[in-house]
């Protein structure tokens, strides 16, 4: 049994995974974002800490686009090629090449919503929407057009799947309002079930980077096999189960990305991770809620990983 088969047996219901797997992300180096050497570099990487799947870092952005200052201006929001993608996908071709035998392969997706905000900047995006989402509307399709094709080349070199990544629906962003709705949710579903259609193991992260959540229930019918989301909401902490049980499908995290993983001693880490494996749910991959500072100590990610796959919850 290998990697591959450890994950796979946690999204089926009838079998019980050999152990709990774990997994950690960060950013490299600028040097390690491109070619063979970002190849390299997560190879390295994901042996070093023996985490249970090659998870992708996608680095290629949106170019900041000055000129688009009012609503209307979405409308002339450019169309990127494949060739836009083309360093990205070479990672994607060798890293599938070199890891897939051995552990699924997959890869971060920014939404269109977040490619937007790469674009023009967060608060301009937000006011732009208020101001006139249908103008807005139809940058996001371009938008989501281009990584369509994206997704689709990296579908055919074989990639196993996606950790999709959402924002917007952050308490005080767009969450509160109809707006979500109408300007982020179905450009998020329209790669998000393409995805799921093709992909065997897709990761929903509902991402807390830059706000925290009323709640998660507005997601609750979004695609992936695994969830992983922020324990922090407004109201209060909820907890791995909650947050399973919500979903019905295996919860990814448990770790505060900024906390003891990246900053604590090694007898901390034991400490915390013991703590969350205790109070995890059934199906469970032990992870951060998003990715780690690029200066986390790779042996306090080795450590948690090797606590999890010595303990099972079953």
């Amino acid at each position: 049994m290998n990697k591959r088969d450890v994950v796979l047996d946690l999204l089926n219901p009838s079998r019980k995974p050999a152990y709990t797997p774990a997994a950690f992300f960060l950013h490299f180096d600028p040097i390690y974002h491109g070619g063979q050497a970002a190849v390299d570099k997560h190879l390295e990487y994901f042996h070093y800490t023996d985490m249970d799947f090659v998870k992708i870092q996608y680095e290629r952005s949106f170019p900041r686009l000055p000129e688009i200052q009012r609503p209307e201006d979405w409308l002339k929001m450019p169309f990127y090629e494949l060739d836009f993608y083309e360093e990205q996908l070479k990672v994607v071709e060798g890293l599938v090449k070199a890891a897939k035998p051995e552990a699924l392969v997959v890869l971060t997706l920014y939404s269109p919503f977040m490619c937007a905000n790469q674009t023009a900047g967060e608060q301009v995006v937000s006011e732009h929407i208020r101001q006139d989402p249908e103008k807005v509307k139809a940058g996001l399709q371009v938008i989501t057009d281009s990584l369509m094709g994206f997704v689709k080349a990296c579908i055919r070199l074989g990639l196993d799947g996606f950790y999709t990544s959402t924002q917007g629906g952050e308490a005080g962003r767009l969450g509160d309002s109809a707006l979500f709705q109408e300007c982020v949710r179905p450009y998020d579903l329209a790669l998000m079930d393409e995805i799921n259609n093709s992909c065997i193991f897709n990761i929903l992260h509902v991402c807390d980077y830059h706000l925290p959540y009323r709640d998660l229930d507005q997601f609750v019918n979004y695609p992936g096999q695994v969830v992983s989301a922020g324990l922090e909401l407004t109201g209060g902490k909820t907890t791995p189960k909650d947050v399973a049980r919500l979903f019905d499908r295996p919860f990814f995290g448990g770790l505060d990305r900024l906390g003891v993983i990246a900053r604590g001693s090694q007898s901390e880490v034991k400490q915390a991770v013991e703590q969350v494996l205790k109070q995890a749910p059934g199906r469970f991959i032990l992870g951060a809620d998003c990715t780690v500072p690029s200066d986390t100590s790779w042996d306090n990610l080795k450590l948690a990983i090797s606590i999890a796959h010595g303990y099972q919850s079953w």
